[in-house]
């Protein structure tokens, strides 16, 4: 009998085939986004047909599915903007604490960046959207920090266990702080437990325009953090010894995120598990490599926040669900699935 033997696949081969498929399912992604976005703008408390949206487009249809199409323009812009800010947010969160449970809900910055906004609008009549902008990165910032400090401390350091608790508690406390400063102004209560919620409704090309260049900067830094992550994955020693600047890594990608996830904030309130899941999922496409898992992780994002709005619309007709809620009912159990699988005492 002739033995058979099996053909050699070498590196490189292996290297473009992976390649290959990375930039279908990158490509892929971008068609699903592009199909979440149609969709979002055609359902509705009413909805719109294709046909409709088309003609809005070309100033041809009627009062009704004109008014819609306007106005979920740019309802659709920002659920794509905000859930790529967090899924890439969450994915570098991930890969600078080298925690799976990292997520800027969870660690309790999205709520940081709320109480700095919610003060600033209560003790300083902060009602410039640009400077709120601001107010949200500092506070993301902070809180970010002090989080890592307090998670930090003890024996073993930095463990996803001590970051998730240290992330929790910060997060309760902060909701407190925020009832107490609104508990006195019912000039801003209304407005603030609206936004607390978490949501892309009532968004305008104006506020899209101030958050933008934020959001692309914090994209950029991210993107050119990648490579350094790639080396923070190897831990703080090896990444060094192959001459990585490990704080200086450390500290450009924490920055990167936390502009995204305080400028998303600032314009639609704290929307948690965006961060958490976003990044899982697209592990399980492209792998750990950071300089595909960002861009995939922002088409992610993208696609989960625009679909969790549109099934909020879908759910309560003809009121809606904001899309926090939403994603808290995706992400909570997600959560509880990760925990189960690092094994809470290995954490």
């Amino acid at each position: 009998m002739t033995a058979t033997v099996a053909p050699r696949v070498s590196g490189a081969v292996l290297i473009r085939r992976s390649r290959r498929i990375r930039a279908l399912g990158l490509l892929g992604a971008l068609v699903v986004v592009a199909a979440a976005m149609v969709a979002s703008v055609m359902i509705g408390s009413r909805d719109v047909g294709l046909g409709d949206v088309i003609a809005a487009f070309g100033g041809s249809a009627d009062g009704f599915e004109q008014a819609a199409v306007v106005k979920r323009i740019p309802r659709t812009l920002l659920a794509v903007l905000a859930g790529a800010a967090l899924g890439v947010s969450g994915a570098v969160m991930q890969g600078v604490t080298r925690n799976p449970l990292a997520d800027p809900g969870i660690l309790g910055v999205n709520m940081g960046a709320s109480l700095a906004v919610v003060a600033g609008l209560a003790f300083f009549g902060l009602a410039s959207p640009s400077l709120q902008i601001w107010v949200a990165i500092a506070g993301a910032a902070v809180t970010a920090v002090f989080v890592y400090t307090v998670g930090s401390l003890g024996r073993g350091g930095a463990t996803p266990l001590k970051l998730a608790l240290a992330g929790a508690a910060t997060s309760a406390a902060l909701v407190s702080f925020i009832s107490a400063v609104v508990l006195g102004r019912n000039d801003i209560a209304g407005t603030v437990r609206s936004w607390q919620i978490g949501g892309v409704g009532g968004s305008t090309f104006a506020s899209i325009e101030q958050v933008l260049p934020f959001l692309a900067i914090g994209f950029v830094v991210c993107l050119l953090s990648a490579r350094g992550l790639n080396s923070l994955a190897l831990g703080d020693d090896l990444a060094a010894g192959l001459g990585e600047r490990v704080a200086v890594a450390r500290g450009s990608a924490a920055l990167g995120a936390v502009v995204l996830c305080g400028a998303a904030t600032a314009v639609t309130g704290p929307i948690a598990f965006v961060g958490l899941v976003v990044p899982h999922a697209c592990r399980l496409i492209v792998g750990v490599d950071h300089r595909w898992l960002i861009p995939f992780s922002a088409l992610a994002g993208a696609i989960l926040l625009t679909i969790a709005d549109v099934l909020g619309r879908i759910a309560s007709r003809p009121g809606e669900v904001d899309v926090g809620i939403v994603t808290a009912l995706i992400g909570a159990p997600f959560f509880i699935a990760i925990v189960r699988r690092q094994k809470i005492r290995a954490l």
